[in-house]
């Protein structure tokens, strides 16, 4: 290839410089074709066409002159644009190549374009070099398609860029654009950031590299890529593409330079990968001059060797970002901006979109109308497996010793007083104390342990999001993980409590290493246990073995509180709790009944309810015999002795 010289436009306005090209073709048809092949009508329409476009000359064409000096377009390299752009300008030269192509297709073939380069000494041999390696057809900007031989074939531009270079928002159909916002407010300390700083000079530079933003939430990412060219002064491009999709990527960028932007790229999951598998890790095909930035899951992708790489992460903003984001999302509650930041530590990015919810009520709202904003952009998408629910159940449903009714009640005031003792107590600096709330609930089946967990979460103010684990635990290596990771991101975005009930199948005791299975047992535990260490909300588990429960678990919990069979006198409240007392027959006995049958609180209740069904439909007051009678079958469920009936008191009837 001969040496490139830099185009220089002879004139300005797109239309201009395109009618230029069309009298060239117009010329070469005159010369290289007999009259009676009838192009003296096709070279007067295109000489016509280029007349009437002469009142445009003065405009300017900052988009193609951008496009030039981006990827260093020799003039050759130019004209050929121009001409594979002539379809586009106007239908009756769309006609006119049809009608000269061998195909019958409406583009410019590259025999003559040969033929439009060799008017001004260039050969045949040039257009083969500039269609096989020039960096127009490298980047995507050109191309030769179509069937026949090389110089039958079509001459193309790349989709949607005419209009692009009109400066028009032209848009490719086969790739997925992105809508690129503005920065929310409360990214300030993540931008003064070192590696940051140095991410900000390589965009305003544009210097050829990758800043690479690390986040499991494109939402997150995007914004932080917003405020990175934002600092840089620089305007974002952004596309939806696999990591190793080098023609869309290579698309991105070209239509970022028509814009004078930086592409940003929005990592999408691998065509090929199947649906119960994690995204494999793919090396970036991005050859693009200057900046790109890559938006992308942590371990989705890896920068290719010949580019400088800044890999930036979406770290949690500090606690004043949280106060300035909430205080802009929602300006009428200023003054609750700091129990906003305290109760919902999110990202700025999710607080600037509860901030659009809060408009759209188009009311005042009060701190809880805010919450049930948080939590109802949440639920509408969460991940498989989870389930939320709004309990509305009272400290006093649950009966309890008082040590672990106060445990329950400490985690609330631990949840609400982060803030002042993280923060303004410094503790978080002091003894690395962490955010969030993490408590286990262990004792045997039916003492309270999922009521209780609904009680703190009635208590907090907030929903309980509910764990399947029958659905979220998978045989596939991997998936487990991948799933609980987004449970737990569910429930540090709404605040809700997370429960995970029979946490003894995901904790369970790491053991030594005797195949495949135990490795991958051990990996899983080890992922849970550091992800419950960075869990920012309310997180209850319960167990009905302790025992099976991984030591380093356990002392990652704040609380650990018993739940054990309730003793008489408990069982005598949880019977009257539960029984209907204007149903009651005279001969019923709670203290002997409480006295012989030593049985959890759930027990309790399912004898209540299938003892008032029982005498509904014998149409009568629910009687002792009703209750012994239904208790013995829940006895005969769990395949234990059944004590007796208990005696009856002297004044009851035999």
């Amino acid at each position: 290839m001969s040496e490139v010289l830099l185009y220089e436009p002879r004139i300005t306005g797109l239309s201009a410089r395109a009618a230029e090209i069309a009298c060239c073709v117009a010329d070469v048809l005159l010369a290289r074709c007999s009259p009676q092949s009838g192009v003296s009508e096709a070279a007067a329409f295109l000489r016509e066409w280029a007349a009437s476009t002469a009142d445009t000359a003065h405009l300017d064409n900052a988009p193609f002159d951008a496009v030039a000096r981006r990827y260093r377009l020799s003039p050759d390299e130019c004209d050929l644009l121009l001409l594979a752009g002539l379809p586009d300008e106007h239908e009756g030269i769309a006609t006119t190549f049809r009608s000269i192509h061998p195909q019958g297709e409406p583009y410019p073939t590259l025999g003559l374009a040969a033929l439009l380069l060799g008017g001004r000494g260039a050969d045949r041999a040039r257009v083969r070099d500039i269609v096989t390696g020039s960096a127009a057809v490298c980047a995507g900007l050109l191309a030769a398609s179509g069937a026949g031989t090389f110089f039958e074939r079509s001459l193309t531009l790349a989709g949607g860029l005419w209009d692009a270079l009109h400066g028009f928002d032209g848009w490719p159909g086969d790739l997925s654009r992105v809508a690129v916002g503005p920065p929310p407010p409360g990214l300030d300390g993540w931008l003064a950031a070192k590696t940051v700083g140095a991410a900000v000079r390589l965009l305003r530079k544009d210097t050829r590299g990758v800043v690479l933003i690390a986040s499991d939430d494109d939402v997150v990412s995007r914004a932080r890529a917003a405020a990175l060219a934002a600092a840089a002064g620089r305007p974002l491009v952004a596309a939806l593409a696999p990591a190793g999709d080098k023609y869309r990527i290579a698309l991105l960028a070209v239509h970022a330079a028509a814009r004078d932007a930086l592409p940003m790229l929005v990592v999408a999951s691998h065509p090929h990968a199947p649906a119960d598998t994690p995204a494999p890790s793919e090396t970036l095909a991005a050859d693009v001059p200057g900046a790109l930035v890559v938006c992308a899951p942590p371990g989705t992708v890896r920068p290719a060797a010949d580019r400088a790489v800044l890999a930036l992460s979406a770290d949690p903003v500090t606690a004043d970002d949280q106060l300035a984001a909430w205080t802009a999302a929602v300006p009428g509650l200023a003054e609750h901006a700091a129990a906003l930041a305290a109760r919902h530590p999110l990202d700025p990015a999710i607080t600037a979109q509860l901030g659009v919810d809060a408009r759209a009520q188009n009311r005042e709202l009060a701190l809880a109308d805010v919450s049930a904003l948080v939590r109802s952009r949440a639920a509408a998408s969460l991940p498989s497996g989870v389930r939320v629910i709004t309990p509305a159940v009272p400290w006093s449903d649950v009966v309890l010793p008082t040590e672990s009714a106060q445990q329950l009640r400490a985690a609330i005031t631990r949840l609400d007083l982060q803030h002042v003792v993280l923060e303004d107590w410094q503790m978080r600096d002091r003894a690395h104390a962490a955010r969030g709330v993490r408590l286990l609930l262990t004792g045997p089946a039916g003492t309270g342990k999922s009521l209780a967990a609904a009680a703190v979460a009635t208590a907090a103010q907030t929903d309980l999001l509910v764990v399947d684990l029958a659905r979220v635990v998978s045989k596939w290596l991997g998936e487990t993980e991948k799933n609980l990771a987004a449970a737990f991101a569910a429930a540090e975005r709404t605040q809700a409590v997370l429960l995970l009930d029979e946490a003894d199948a995901l904790f369970a005791t790491r053991t030594e290493i005797a195949d495949a299975h135990d490795r991958y047992a051990n990996l899983e535990t080890a992922y849970l246990l550091e992800r419950l260490d960075r869990f920012e909300g309310l997180a209850i588990l319960t167990t009905n073995l302790r025992a099976n429960i991984d030591a380093a678990f356990i002392r990652r919990l704040d609380f650990v509180v018993e739940f054990p069979l309730p003793d008489q006198s408990a069982r005598i409240d949880l019977w009257t709790r539960h029984l209907p007392v204007t149903r009651l027959g005279e001969d019923i006995d709670l203290d002997a009944l409480s006295r012989l049958y030593p049985v959890p609180g759930a027990w309790i209740r399912n004898t209540a309810v299938a003892s008032a069904f029982a005498a509904a439909a014998g149409g009568s007051a629910i009687s002792q015999d009703h209750l012994v009678d239904a208790m013995r079958r829940e006895y005969a469920k769990a395949s234990l002795p059944f004590p007796g009936v208990p005696p009856r008191r002297r004044h009851d009837p035999v």
